[in-house]
């Protein structure tokens, strides 16, 4: 490619996650337009630069040079507007969990069969730089085979936090588990491969809302290699722990940066006598360039003509767990 690349990007909804978006574009991504319920939000983004607002987003997806759309709204706009911006042909990354729940994402993979056009779904944790370490190392081979993983995600919360959006189930299709235990999934499904055998239960123990607070997920491929996972709302000290564990020894992620504590990976390699193994450490900035990492790989899928590795497929089987989780626990938001 001998031009520079400069993809007009538009998006809509402005909060925390629209404006982690806004400020991880890089020089290939030009915000020209953003939209939000909340005009003031959608300002706040634009700044004082020669950006469009609007406070509907069927008037941004007019705008015809938009390239990008970046989709950042509450679980139950989320599909509704991916339909409409494929309609406009534009490219897409929705933020997880693509939609408010399995019937709604069964919809939209019914209705979108243009390949051309690009849909990536913001599973940002693939992201993180202890991620994408543990994944080459697997790779290498030094370690052996996955065997099972455990997992830890959780923050505590805030006050009013009952009363927030992600408290409605009409709104969010559910608690801490399609919130945070949703990335989870995703993850244990990039180190282990699909799961055929899903267990687990959601309880809400302490906010007074009719989501669940806390889940607990037991998963199994065909071959029982098998995630243990916690994402909790009542961890009170922010937190983030990934174990793997493989035949010859482990990879410990801990930390996402910011309050979450520093991003780091520790790999602990059996030696052939076995006893204390041997310990290398990396630690990561404390940036989190998960957002940028993503992002840069969506331009190639668009540039390369290729496939997103992150998809409408990978929102599914999350959704797939997250639904039957839900409906063992006699939790149902699918209605």
């Amino acid at each position: 490619m001998g031009r520079q690349i400069n993809f007009k990007i538009g998006i809509i909804g402005c909060g925390l996650i629209g404006t982690k978006r806004s400020q991880a574009l890089g020089s290939k991504g030009k915000l020209i337009a953003c939209a939000d319920i909340n005009i003031n939000r959608a300002k706040k983004i634009a700044g004082n630069k020669n950006i469009k607002v609007f406070q509907d987003w069927r008037q941004l997806l007019e705008i015809k040079e938009i390239d990008i759309i970046m989709i950042a709204t509450p679980h139950n706009q989320l599909s509704r507007i991916l339909l409409q911006a494929y309609k406009k042909k534009k490219h897409i990354l929705i933020e997880k969990p693509a939609s408010k729940n399995l019937k709604e994402i069964t919809k939209v993979i019914s209705k979108v069969k243009n390949n051309r056009i690009k849909i990536r779904v913001g599973f940002n944790h693939r992201y993180h730089l202890s991620i994408i370490k543990a994944l080459e190392i697997i790779k290498s081979g030094t370690i052996g085979k996955p065997m099972y993983l455990r997992a830890r995600y959780g923050h505590g919360g805030r006050l009013g936090y009952e009363k927030e959006w992600r408290a409605k189930p009409s709104v969010s299709g559910g608690g801490e588990l399609i919130d945070q235990g949703s990335h989870l999934i995703d993850l244990s499904r990039l180190f282990l491969g699909e799961f055929n055998d899903v267990k687990g239960f959601i309880n809400t123990y302490f906010y007074k809302m009719s989501v669940e607070d806390n889940a607990f997920l037991t998963l199994k491929t065909h071959s029982n290699k098998t995630a243990f996972l916690h994402s909790s709302w009542t961890e009170w000290k922010n937190m983030f722990s990934f174990e793997i564990f493989c035949t010859f020894g482990k990879l410990d992620i801990n930390g996402l940066g910011g309050s979450y504590g520093r991003e780091q990976l520790t790999l602990y390699k059996m030696s052939k006598k076995m006893g204390i193994p041997k310990q290398k450490k990396w630690k990561f900035k404390l940036q989190d360039v998960s957002w940028k990492n993503e992002i840069n790989e969506f331009y190639n899928d668009i540039i390369y003509n290729r496939k997103p590795k992150s998809n409408l497929n990978d929102a599914y089987q999350s959704l797939k767990i997250i639904n039957k989780i839900y409906k063992d626990s006699k939790y149902d938001y699918i209605s």
